[in-house]
């Protein structure tokens, strides 16, 4: 009987560490209860209008007058405005949308936010060279995510 007891002891333990492992690297991932990061640096933030936009960036400006006309006309509408923009939810499977998305949202915070990771020409100049290839994109995209979100824990 003793046996028995130790058996289930020990599969209730490695039940209860194969629960602990597999929730942890689950929680990354969409699900039924995921909601998406709506901190004061993402596109989310912005596209709310909950703060003033920076002067030099303004919400109604285009794409086209923001970054050029040839890329503009390459990937998006000429006439896309920067506030469309933040409120895209194509980025899923789109590099170039998430590019454009997270891309607004690390140009705003350039401009508003004194700890922001890059400097505003720097931004311009990522997103622009990113346009090559999709993969480049791509990185890029997840590059100005992580700096949108790693904003968001420096408060001013």
């Amino acid at each position: 009987m003793d046996s028995h007891r130790s058996l289930t002891r020990l599969v209730l333990v490695a039940f209860f560490l194969i629960c602990l492992f597999a929730g942890g690297s689950s929680a990354t991932r969409p699900g039924f209860f995921y909601t998406r990061h709506r901190g004061r640096c993402t596109p989310q933030y912005w596209s709310s209008r909950r703060e003033a936009w920076p002067r030099m960036v303004p919400e109604r400006s285009t794409v086209e007058k923001m970054f050029g006309v040839m890329v503009a006309k390459e990937r998006w509408r000429s006439d896309l405005t920067l506030v469309e923009s933040t409120a895209r939810n194509d980025e899923e499977g789109n590099a170039y949308g998430a590019l454009l998305k997270q891309g607004i949202a690390a140009l705003l915070n350039s401009y508003a936010r004194r700890s922001f990771s890059y400097a505003p020409w720097e931004v311009k100049t990522m997103l622009l060279q990113s346009m090559i290839s999709e993969p480049a994109a791509r990185r890029q995209a997840l590059q100005f995510a992580a700096a949108n979100v790693a904003c968001d824990s420096d408060q001013e």
